[in-house]
């Protein structure tokens, strides 16, 4: 669906049908608001957020929009994210259905304090 190589977010979002780029932008929306210090770029071919470190990433996939809080993101809201599928590191968010924007940013809360607290151990 999305362009192979993009130079950043906005180009990464415009490669998508409007009904896909409508959930990317929320999605990007939630974790500026939530966590406004993180720097976005593109990593790995996806959008991604970092604060001390990779914060999370996005991306659009066929059938779901996918979110990368790594695993102790996941591991950390398994309960919460039951009603979804999960792997190691991802969450699949389908695309028939709302965001979970209060659970998004919860787990975007999370991200940026484990990552200062690992900042503040070095």
């Amino acid at each position: 669906m999305a362009m192979t190589k993009t130079k950043d977010i906005d180009e990464y979002i415009a490669g998508y049908p409007k009904n896909v780029q409508a959930k990317l932008q929320e999605l990007r929306r939630v974790i500026h608001e939530t966590y406004p210090e993180a720097k976005e770029k593109i990593a790995y071919g996806i959008p991604t957020f970092t604060f001390h470190g990779n914060l999370v990433h996005f991306g659009g996939f066929k059938g779901h929009i996918g979110f990368f809080p790594t695993a102790s993101g996941v591991e950390t809201f398994k309960e919460e994210l039951g009603a979804y599928a999960v792997s190691k590191g991802t969450v699949h968010f389908p695309l028939d259905k709302s965001l979970p924007l209060d659970l998004i940013t919860k787990i975007v809360k999370f991200r940026a304090q484990q990552n200062l607290d690992r900042s503040k151990k070095k």
